[in-house]
């Protein structure tokens, strides 16, 4: 331990507070639940101070259970699990369950508020003290025997003052670093809007760059199906109204409206697979999960091929690099692109498989997809109670905007732009919180370093003061023994 600031002295955290844990009444007491008094779980230490709690016990809970009641001004914290370290002080008087110890600062010695800050800046070492077990844990003894530096208590003060200035600057600047990611995803969405609209080309197009046209690459497109025997109608039904309410209105003259099925590969239409989704195993057919988008695993299925019928039903669904693969059940419209890795796996009944055709660029169809416009289609053609999902047939006639090729290009090149400097933002914003992150116990450390405000040599000494608050109370007339209320007990540990 290096040397400790002036006035300051070593102690536990048994010598600065007394000490107790709550419990649990049993579930199977009906009257033991819904009264007055507010019950606290380890997992509800997230604020500075708990005044309110998911559940509350009555007298009766505190009276036949290990349930005691703490005075406001305590300072609870969480031992067991992830919560390890967890701390906050009581706003009312409550009582807490078994994985919570609570400390009261015994007068004169700290306050509600030091001993919260700094069972704050322990919390890294309580964590460690609980490691080797099934599950993390600490217990009331080891908190008691805890060592920790105290300053005078007039240096406490200072040191409590400082930090609430301090942290709640932090805490600004959690806030504002917290709220970007919703302002970029509502960016990407702004300029896929832009994009499927016209109008992140719309200056493009004014300095005649293109002399391309949208109907005319839309009528090729409809002539190189029809050379290969148009399209299979099937018994898809038709999509609803608000499923295919594109208008030409929306799009710029040049610009045409395409089904989905019109710009695919002719003759590999929109398919979708014939495998489910199962325990994953070392062999069998290798498949795509939509649980893994977006991403680039590869799940495997064991399926027992035993007929022509279902091999041509696997060569059907058969992955190829650049083929878009569109969810179509449960969280409709995610998209992943696949690469040149996953050639040649297959594809479960929840997704189908949109092979771009040449004449139009895949980069275009998978932004224009991921649009909040197509999205919103996609969902108003949903069916179904316990699974949701899109009829293939929908799917196939879902209505694209179909720019011009070299337009489709320019949008492409602009998106990929925008969403870098997106992306090149987002990683900013992710180093940033976490040096906001690590700063709260950055400043915690320097407070309790002796480092964030300065000594005054007239404090009284904390090895003085403490040695007088123990003689005070070794004097103090002795409680009398006996059996004594349940919230009276609480109070005096």
């Amino acid at each position: 331990m290096s040397e400790l600031p002036s006035g300051w002295a070593r102690t536990s955290l048994g010598e600065i507070a007394t000490w107790g844990s709550g419990g649990t009444p049993s579930r199977s007491e009906p009257n033991f639940y819904g009264g007055s008094i507010p019950w606290i779980k380890s997992g509800e230490l997230n604020a500075r101070y708990v005044k309110s709690t998911e559940e509350n016990i009555t007298e009766a809970a505190v009276s036949g259970s290990s349930a005691k009641i703490f005075p406001a001004g305590s300072v609870a914290i969480a031992m067991y699990g992830a919560t390890i370290g967890k701390t906050a002080i009581l706003g009312v008087d409550a009582a807490t369950n078994q994985a919570c110890a609570v400390g009261a600062p015994i007068e004169g010695l700290t306050s509600s508020e030091f001993l919260y800050r700094l069972l704050q800046n322990e919390k890294d070492a309580f964590i460690e003290k609980g490691k080797g077990g099934a599950q993390p844990n600490i217990s009331q003894a080891v908190i008691k025997a805890h060592e920790v530096s105290l300053p005078p208590l007039a240096e406490q003060t200072r040191i409590a003052q400082k930090l609430d200035e301090l942290l709640a600057q932090v805490d600004t600047l959690k806030a504002r670093i917290d709220g970007i990611p919703a302002l970029l995803k509502r960016f990407r969405q702004s300029v896929l809007a832009a994009a499927v609209s016209g109008q992140l080309t719309e200056e493009w197009r004014t300095i005649g760059v293109s002399i391309d046209n949208g109907h005319v690459l839309h009528h090729q497109i409809k002539e190189a199906h029809a050379a290969e025997g148009g399209h299979a109608r099937g018994n898809a039904s038709d999509p609803t109204e608000e499923a295919h309410d594109l208008s030409p209105e929306d799009l710029p003259e040049t610009w045409d409206i395409a089904e989905l099925r019109d710009i695919c590969v002719p003759g590999r239409p929109i398919t979708y697979g014939i495998l489910k989704p199962g325990p994953e195993l070392d062999e069998g057919v290798p498949y795509i999960r939509v649980a893994d988008f977006p991403g680039n695993k590869l799940s495997m299925a064991n399926i027992k091929k035993t007929s022509s019928e279902i091999d041509e039903q696997f060569r059907r669904a058969r992955l190829i690099a650049g083929d878009l693969l569109l969810s179509i059940r449960g969280s409709v419209g995610r998209l992943i692109k696949i690469p040149a890795n996953l050639e040649g796996a297959n594809i479960t009944q929840d997704t189908a498989r949109l092979s771009i055709s040449p004449l139009v660029s895949a980069d275009f169809v998978y932004w224009a997809l991921l649009a909040d416009s197509t999205q919103r289609r996609m969902k108003n053609a949903t069916r179904g109670v316990a699974v949701r999902g899109i009829n293939i047939g929908d799917v196939r006639a879902l209505q694209i905007p179909l720019p011009p090729r070299a337009e489709q290009t320019e949008i492409v090149r602009c998106v990929d732009q925008l969403f870098a400097f997106a992306d090149q933002l987002e990683a900013k914003v992710a180093s940033a919180k976490s040096r906001i992150d690590h700063l709260t116990q950055s400043i915690l450390a320097k407070a309790f370093r002796g480092e964030l405000v300065p000594q005054d040599p007239n404090d009284e000494p904390a090895s003085v003061l403490l040695e007088r608050i123990k003689a005070q109370r070794a004097a103090a007339p002795k409680a009398k023994r006996g059996r004594q209320p349940k919230q009276e007990q609480a109070q005096l540990l």
